[in-house]
């Protein structure tokens, strides 16, 4: 089983950047599709961005509607790590944010890290 460690939330003001990151324990990292997802409170967990693996940089991303444009979502294969660069942030993005391994289309995943908490101030 992966296991996956996410960083770099926290508490910043609208129209702020942050980069959360995620780190995955084993090998299969490089095979598999990555992912964000994020459940605000009172909500449903919901689908942010995913990455494929490959060399296709135009077709291996994909994402929520309302973070086009502002979140950008990255792999590094050698340290089997997994990025979400967020700029523009909104207050609507505050959420618990977690990474995972082997998406299932955009609703599930086989492997979940335990959350990084992100808090935009209006």
């Amino acid at each position: 089983q992966v296991q996956l460690e996410e960083s770099g939330g926290g508490l910043v003001q609208a129209g702020g950047s942050l980069r959360l990151s995620c780190a995955a324990s084993r090998r299969i990292f490089s095979s598999a599709t990555m992912g964000w997802f994020r459940q605000a409170p009172g909500k449903e967990r919901e689908f942010v961005a995913g990455i494929k693996s490959g060399i296709r940089l135009s077709t291996n991303t994909y994402y929520k509607d309302s973070v086009k444009g502002r979140f950008t979502i990255s792999r590094d294969n050698a340290k089997n790590t997994v990025y979400l660069q967020m700029n523009s942030l909104k207050p609507e993005d505050t959420a618990v944010y977690y990474c995972a391994a082997n998406l299932i289309g955009t609703t599930n995943a086989g492997d979940w890290g335990r959350g990084t908490q992100v808090t935009v101030s209006s």
